[in-house]
């Protein structure tokens, strides 16, 4: 971690070395977002919907660029590309170091200073990012993890829409180690339909299985919420997913879903945009890492941010909204 804060000292003083203040270099703010997911999912809208206003109260210009599928070669030429138009910032996901490494440090040895955000927590300051706008994905999962078990969970679904996505994994590795219980990692399509069709079959075929954990709010933990509803109250199956739509609000405040967990997308657009003017204009800048989450959003937090009441149940589901870990910037 000292290592870590180390290098992302030394590439703050280099880039403001290059970079130089002033009149001129504010005129020329142009800054390229890349990332893995589109806007026409709730969770990346949030981001853009974050880095739109950023750009706007700055004043800078902001470019959004996302492959058509998830496809990390596509992804890794987005990111080449944005760095031979030598912006003034580049802002990126980091769903595989491995697949985006040689982009991603290409763009730093061009002087281009880049801020991860979403997924890289963990691998961010090796790639050479100053630092990253987001959660730890291992810890989130943890934290999930142990909060099903006090539920009462014993066997487990996680549910990987996105395989090659290491911060899928580190989710599902997280939640293993904190559920302490048995837990199979499903892998599923990236369609909602599909999802719920493998939920379903997979509970009809194992009736121990009592907790599901999905990974993304709209494409897996809404079609986890059919697939358990469909069940009926004869068998009690505890949902659990990451990030929160209307629809997953409405089903934790309902309880039938126990809990989400939040890591503040807007955050995650907003912060870095206005993090690359603050760089450029003042010349000042985080240390570390930029924690926006894990907070699960149970029962009573979920009815309040959708304006109702929560729904009458058992104690069980009624989850406080808590932050469990606080992860120290820089971690990872």
């Amino acid at each position: 971690m000292i290592a870590n804060r180390v290098r992302l000292a030394a590439g703050l003083l280099v880039w403001l070395a290059l970079a130089g203040f002033g009149a001129e270099a504010q005129d020329r703010l142009r800054f390229v977002m890349v990332t893995h997911g589109a806007a026409s999912d709730p969770f990346w809208a949030a981001i853009k919907r974050g880095a739109d206003r950023a750009a706007a109260e700055s004043g800078v210009e902001l470019v959004t660029r996302v492959p058509e599928t998830f496809d990390l070669e596509a992804m890794a030429s987005l990111v080449n590309a944005a760095a031979a138009e030598k912006p003034a910032g580049l802002i990126v996901s980091i769903p595989n170091a491995d697949a985006l490494a040689s982009a991603i440090k290409g763009a730093v040895s061009a002087g281009v200073p880049v801020i991860s955000i979403a997924s890289g927590f963990d691998v961010a300051a090796s790639l050479g990012a100053l630092f990253h706008v987001g959660q730890s994905e291992y810890d989130a999962g943890r934290v999930a993890g142990s909060r099903m078990r006090e539920l009462g969970g014993t066997k487990a679904l996680c549910l990987n829409h996105e395989l090659g996505n290491v911060s899928l994994d580190l989710r599902c590795k997280g939640f293993i180690d904190g559920f302490r219980g048995s837990v199979e990692v499903l892998p599923v399509a990236s369609d909602p339909e599909a999802v719920r069709e493998a939920v379903t079959e997979r509970l009809e075929l194992d009736a121990e299985i009592d907790a599901v954990l999905a990974l993304s709010a709209s494409t897996a933990g809404g079609p986890a919420v059919e697939a358990v509803r469909a069940l009926g109250d004869a068998r009690t199956v505890r949902i659990a997913t990451f990030d929160t739509t209307e629809a997953i609000l409405n089903a934790v405040a309902d309880q039938e879903a126990s809990f989400a967990i939040d890591q503040q997308p807007f955050l995650q657009g907003y912060l870095p945009v206005q993090y690359l003017v603050l760089l450029y204009r003042e010349g000042v800048a985080p240390v570390g890492n930029v924690s926006t989450g894990p907070k699960l959003v149970g029962a009573e937090e979920a009815a309040r941010r959708l304006g109702r009441p929560a729904g009458a149940g058992t104690a069980e589901s009624a989850v406080s909204p808590v932050q469990p870990l606080a992860t120290e910037p820089g971690g990872g």
